[in-house]
């Protein structure tokens, strides 16, 4: 995969320097948000994510009506990120701003990324703890603080006669899970949205509830990363894959074949309580929901201090701008993020139309529920769970054990196979790097 990776980068850089003469990511163009006209440059923005696809489009509208600039916002299919990128860097009109999700994803995109350490955007940032950063050179910024959880439909667990404050920990969860499970026909709805394991959804599970064993193995080695991770807490890992497939609405076997949008329209069609998902998922649930029918809790794990345990929160999304663009294009991309992250229209179409939380001075607050129950929870002296999946080795390690977790629901596979692809794989992906 790395020889292979390497071909096509080598390729890319061929390609897109015969057709732009690349400006080797000097500084020259400069001067966002400084007033100069970039009409002469265009914007293309390959979107990470798919749930705000309509809201960049109608942002993306909005400046080119405002400025003359056009801007084109192409949005990868959930899952293929990465592929669509390799695929269309290969073009003539590549993407003038892509995403790569931390360190170990900007390790393959580095030599794409213009030095933002000079931009207007930059200096809005709040803290140099949101750049992608090496010595002077600031390779990529993050637009976004995020959080995950348990999102949870508070009418039907009244109904079926709990409240929040019921579960405190991952005894409470299953003690709640099984419950709903034994009077399902009785209540006529699940405990669990279904655990859909392809492309569009098992990142839920092989990213981000993956990160709850590795936080917690990294807390307890005090470490922020490694090369050899020791699944420490993998059984914990397995207690809530188990309860989240054996409480669910569907069948574990039939768990393959169920998408993102089935397990989302479970829960808009209150077919479950517990769905989960991430503040991002706000605008289309807060369509059908109000803020008093809705809760985000932790997920529980059954490790740790659970009692002062917070939301998984933090961010994986990072803005890098592709140096061998034009110098237009260059300057049209970093005057576009510059008004996305001060304009008044800009700041309050991410905080309220895309539910984020964005790091930078100018940002509004947030009108999103799940965003406002993270910031009530720190408040309260809750510990949030931070994103350590940015570690991950890479997108093979990742689909390694979203299959071997597939295969272990299905029950054609076993949770050593899910062990292996965790720990053993693991290693030999870094050891590739």
């Amino acid at each position: 995969m790395k020889k292979f990776l390497a071909l096509i980068l080598a390729l890319v850089m061929t390609l897109s320097l015969a057709a732009c003469g690349g400006n080797g990511g000097s500084n020259d163009a400069q001067g966002e948000g400084d007033g100069d006209s970039a009409a002469a440059g265009k914007v293309f923005y390959l979107n990470f994510k798919p749930e705000q696809d309509e809201a960049w489009q109608n942002l993306a509208k909005a400046y080119t009506e405002e400025t003359g600039v056009p801007v084109t916002v192409v949005t990868a299919a959930s899952g293929t990120y990465e592929e669509t990128l390799m695929a269309d860097m290969a073009k003539s009109d590549a993407p003038t701003l892509f995403q790569v999700n931390g360190p170990v994803g900007l390790a393959n995109w580095k030599d794409y990324c213009y030095d933002l350490s000079g931009s207007a955007v930059y200096g809005e940032l709040t803290s140099d703890d949101f750049a992608l950063k090496e010595d002077s050179t600031v390779y990529g910024i993050a637009y976004v603080i995020e959080s995950y959880g348990l999102i949870t439909n508070t009418a039907l667990l009244e109904k079926a006669g709990y409240t929040t404050d019921d579960i405190k920990s991952f005894a409470d969860l299953k003690k709640v899970a099984e419950d709903i499970t034994a009077r399902k026909d009785e209540l006529g709805f699940a405990a669990f949205t279904s655990a859909g394991m392809d492309s569009s959804s098992d990142w839920r599970f092989k990213t981000h509830l993956a990160n709850l064993p590795i936080y917690f193995e990294y807390q307890a080695d005090g470490i922020g990363t490694t090369t050899a991770i020791k699944g420490t807490y993998l059984d914990n890992y397995k207690n809530i894959f188990d309860l989240y497939i054996n409480n669910s609405t569907c069948a574990p076997k039939d768990l393959a074949g169920k998408t993102g949008t089935d397990s989302e329209n479970e829960f808009l069609n209150g077919e479950a309580v517990f769905f989960q998902n991430g503040s991002w998922e706000y605008p289309a649930l807060s369509a059908k929901y109000s803020d008093d029918q809705m809760a985000m809790i932790p997920i529980y794990i059954g490790v740790g201090d659970e009692a002062n345990q917070g939301l998984c929160t933090g961010t994986e999304n990072y803005w890098c701008v592709n140096k061998d663009a034009s110098e237009e294009d260059i300057k049209a991309t970093l005057d576009f993020l510059y008004w996305c992250v001060t304009s008044d229209k800009g700041t309050e179409a991410m905080a309220n139309d895309m539910g984020f939380v964005i790091p930078f001075k100018g940002a509004q607050e947030s009108t999103n529920l799940f965003v406002k129950q993270d910031k009530e929870m720190t408040a309260a002296g809750k510990t949030p769970v931070s994103w350590n999946f940015p570690t991950m080795p890479s997108e093979e390690w990742k689909n390694g054990v979203g299959s071997a977790l597939t295969a272990y629901a299905a029950g054609t596979g076993d949770w050593d196979a899910v062990k292996t692809a965790f720990v053993d794989g693991w290693a030999s992906e870094y050891a590739l790097k």
